[in-house]
């Protein structure tokens, strides 16, 4: 039994869309974030780098879900997606969009032009280690206009520090920027 609380909100009943893991400071951040999907009994996929599915964890990494990512060479990956959610598959997609365990100064954008591309819905999930609370709480429709949704974004995640708060990034794309 984990020390932590689940503090969950209702997921679209559709059975698709992008559910967020942040922030994403250690593997338990993620691990979290597969029990909570799989304690609200959500069909899930999950982005991992390429490395993760090599032997001899490939074959457990696939079966959980798994969609391997070439990070030196993502070309393709979010059009790969978004057909196959247009071509009827249901489910949905855990993205940790730091992208990495480590301080980073942005957020990667793949989760927003996903949601954008294919209509699905964001549904914010935390881990917090100060509340020992984790979960999945708001969901938002990406309207397009970057900084206003991705206010709302900061908005939420503002008091949430992950297992490993010294690790954490500031929810920002590098997109805002330009908007």
């Amino acid at each position: 039994m984990s020390r932590y609380r689940l503090r969950t909100e209702h997921v679209p009943a559709d059975g698709a869309g992008i559910l967020i893991g942040a922030p994403h400071t250690s593997n338990w951040d993620f691990l979290f974030m597969l029990a909570i999907c799989w304690s609200q009994g959500l069909h899930i996929r999950y982005l991992g780098k390429r490395s993760l599915f090599k032997a001899p964890f490939g074959p457990l990494m696939r079966a959980l879900g798994g969609i391997p990512v070439d990070r030196s060479n993502p070309a393709g990956l979010v059009d790969d997606l978004v057909a196959r959610v247009r071509a009827g598959e249901r489910f949905y997609l855990v993205i940790t969009p730091e992208g990495t365990r480590s301080k980073a100064e942005y957020w990667k954008s793949g989760f927003y032009r996903i949601a954008r591309e294919a209509g699905l819905p964001v549904t914010l999930g935390y881990v917090d280690r100060p509340t020992r609370t984790s979960g999945l709480g708001l969901t938002m429709t990406m309207t397009g206009d970057v900084r206003a949704d991705m206010d709302r974004v900061r908005a939420f995640y503002a008091d949430k520090s992950g297992v490993v708060p010294a690790r954490r990034t500031e929810p920002r794309l590098r997109e805002e920027l330009t908007a």
